[in-house]
């Protein structure tokens, strides 16, 4: 696996020819070649990291290309233009896309069903209440951070008009702003969040105690592309369920990939992140209506073809249900728990 970093403008451009030499590849070996994105450096988006560490890649016969791409709606723009066979990213940036017309997208696995970031700021800002009228660092308007924002500052009666929200491109980049005063408070998730902690930050919002339900990492293709290469992406996703079960079983492991990855080696602070994050992931990769719910219900606000719109509609389960009558599942973690 090749990892390559795309963070600005030019990255669905740089997919785009990256993958037509891919595919202008004559040959058996071609077929299992395939390009997975994520949109987060994140514990709940080191899957794939998991998965290449682990060997699973030549285990199921794959050669993935690992691309990231910071932020939601730059993820769902390389994947509606068909440059990622598999894309790790928050709901949003999926869902708004299928209810404007774009019903050749399907989720296909769901990482995380609720939002776990919390707000960050030094001791200055003492409460929710303090963050009216101050700059708040996330990623990208749309994502799933600035969603988060929104809502939990509406649960303490903030609307979003009344504070700044400041893009930053990626969740490093947030707390980097932070640390640098380029912003009052930070949008951050585990396991950048233990580190703001160990910088002298502290929560002005505990996300995780809110328990925000919300399809915050899901894993999403194509349906033209499941027509045309179901068995490679059958494959993909077995590859994603045991890298899930190593996230959830070997915690070593997990923190050696976490610290190669993200330059991590912190005890403490793999320990918080992984402690607090962990509960709120799924073993199983399963759906939950609520959290993709909640989203059709926040695109409802702005675009009535929502509420026209079921859950159901949203996902295609047939590789789940496959690992699952298969017996895959209860063989992959029999002795596990």
């Amino acid at each position: 696996m090749r990892t390559r970093l795309a963070n600005n403008h030019y990255c669905v451009l740089a997919i785009s020819v990256f993958l037509a030499a891919v595919f202008n590849y004559s040959g058996a070996m071609a077929a299992d070649r395939l390009v997975v994105l994520y949109s987060a450096r994140s514990l709940s988006q080191s899957m794939p990291w998991i998965a290449e560490a682990a060997g699973l890649l030549k285990k199921y016969d794959l050669d993935m290309e690992l691309v990231y791409v910071g932020g939601g709606p730059r993820a769902a723009a390389a994947t509606i233009a068909g440059d990622t066979g598999v894309t790790v990213v928050g709901g949003v940036s999926i869902v708004r896309p299928f209810v404007q017309g774009n019903k050749d997208l399907a989720f296909i696995g769901s990482v995380k069903n609720i939002l776990t970031h919390s707000i960050f700021a030094k001791p200055d800002i003492k409460k929710p209440e303090n963050l009216r009228k101050k700059r708040i660092g996330d990623t990208q308007i749309g994502s799933n951070p600035h969603y988060f924002a929104v809502q939990a500052l509406r649960h303490f009666g903030i609307e979003a008009r009344e504070v700044a929200f400041i893009q930053t491109g990626g969740t490093a980049e947030t707390l980097a702003a932070l640390v640098a005063k380029g912003v009052d408070a930070a949008v951050l998730l585990p396991p950048i969040d233990a580190q703001a902690i160990d910088l002298g930050y502290h929560y002005v919002i505990n996300g995780p105690e809110l328990r925000i339900p919300y399809a915050a990492t899901t894993l999403v293709t194509r349906r033209s592309l499941i027509a045309e290469r179901q068995r490679v992406l059958s494959r993909v996703m077995r590859v994603m369920a045991e890298a899930a079960m190593i996230l959830h079983t070997d915690r070593e492991f997990t923190y050696k990939v976490l610290g190669k990855q993200l330059r991590l080696t912190d005890r403490k602070i793999l320990d918080a992140a992984y402690n607090a994050e962990i509960k709120a992931l799924e073993p199983r990769l399963v759906f939950k209506p609520e959290a993709l719910q909640a989203i059709l219900d926040e695109v409802a606000e702005i675009d009535s073809r929502a509420k026209k719109i079921k859950p159901q509609d949203l996902v295609d389960t047939r590789f789940l249900d496959e690992m699952e009558k298969s017996g895959f599942f209860d063989q992959l973690w029999s002795g596990k728990r």
